[in-house]
């Protein structure tokens, strides 16, 4: 449920195109994860793993230890900061220097030919939308 809304939430609100909820799934769905942690941590499982001075088992907010949850929202606040800054910075210099889009056309007659030379689906038979007629598409097997 929670990787629906943020799809929803990341294309109609945000505007951002994210054709396969890539943000929903690992961004929203990790964070909670991470955030889960610091309410759910019951003590059973060795999630400190010895490493920064927690020795044994945490316990997050529902099991009292409010602390844990800080500490993952301190986790994803610098989880945020730093990757949603490499990441802009990275596909910024991209779009600059090689671009991320395809050409109009080549969008609208979809990108197995242009891109990859064959079509993914040949057996399917392609319709001009609104014209409710098949399109014959020629092959560039022989380029």
């Amino acid at each position: 449920m929670l990787v629906c809304l943020s799809v929803e939430f990341v294309e109609r609100v945000m505007k951002v195109d994210d054709p396969v909820g890539a943000i929903s799934v690992h961004g929203t769905c990790g964070l909670w994860g991470v955030l889960s942690v610091g309410l759910f941590a019951d003590g059973t499982s060795n999630y400190g793993g010895s490493w920064n001075g927690v020795n044994g088992s945490v316990t997050g907010l529902f099991y009292g230890d409010p602390g844990q949850l800080v500490a993952q929202l301190i986790g994803c606040a610098t989880l945020v900061g730093i990757v949603f800054t490499l990441s802009y910075l990275f596909n910024w210099l991209v779009d600059i220097f090689v671009g991320q889009r395809v050409g109009a056309a080549s969008e609208l007659e979809g990108l197995d030919l242009p891109e990859m030379g064959a079509l993914g689906y040949p057996e399917f038979q392609l319709v001009t939308p609104g014209l409710g007629r098949s399109v014959e598409i020629a092959s560039t097997s022989g380029r």
